[in-house]
């Protein structure tokens, strides 16, 4: 398969994530009117050993931050931090009473590269995403979102991955946009296609790749999780 194969191929994938998150919240919204009817009707979702993680994760209360943009990425960070510090001062909670899920998607995604990527790939990153380094204007050397020093210049207001990861929040990474971006860097740098993909997937955050980020979200309101949209 040439590259102008897999790049149609790559393109038509993330346009078809788009479409299937549009379609996910017109279903969303349907069901949100019609969800008594529904649950009278005995229906029940089918359920896949790809997603019995959703159900194995500890909690009273369950919460998909979904994030596409690389704003929303950055804002995700602090609704995580605001859901636990509610937990804390308002309802006394224990941190095992979430269980939280941050999902990096489409141009988010890269924000579930290590710094080694984005040293590497800073360029090809910034080139979609655009979000410039604070104090250079340039495209990012390291991730920003595990930097605390920018504060408020950048949307998460100096909360980091890391600092949510010890909360006990869960991360889903994008497979279907990892992929897109090992092959965007593939053509700007002359690159192979399967070796940055695979290179992407081992510098990855602590975290669970999914098929498809949209996919994931779907999945969990099945599960029950309330959906919180950051972006």
């Amino acid at each position: 398969m040439n590259d102008k194969h897999e790049d149609l191929h790559a393109r038509r994938s993330m346009m078809t994530g788009v479409g299937i998150a549009v379609a996910g919240l017109a279903v969303g919204a349907t069901s949100a009117c019609a969800q008594t009817p529904s649950r009278a009707s005995g229906f029940q979702p089918a359920r896949h050993q790809l997603d019995a993680w959703l159900n194995e994760l500890p909690g009273n209360h369950r919460v998909f931050i979904d994030t596409s943009t690389p704003r929303g990425g950055a804002e995700a960070l602090v609704y995580a931090f605001n859901l636990d510090n509610a937990r804390q001062s308002a309802y006394a909670g224990q941190p095992a009473d979430f269980a939280m899920v941050l999902c990096l998607r489409h141009f988010s995604t890269p924000f579930a590269y290590n710094d080694a990527m984005w040293a590497k790939y800073g360029e090809v990153f910034h080139s979609i995403m655009q979000m410039p380094d604070p104090d250079t204007g340039n495209a990012p050397r390291i991730n920003l979102m595990r930097s605390a020093s920018y504060g408020l210049r950048l949307p998460n207001a100096g909360v980091t991955i890391d600092q949510i990861q010890a909360l006990g929040v869960q991360f889903a990474i994008c497979d279907a946009a990892t992929n897109f971006f090992a092959l965007q860097t593939a053509n700007a740098t002359g690159g192979n296609h399967g070796a940055i993909y695979a290179e992407f997937k081992s510098n990855a955050i602590p975290g669970r790749f999914v098929s498809a980020g949209v996919m994931a979200m779907t999945r969990a309101q099945e599960y029950g999780y309330s959906l919180l949209y950051a972006g």
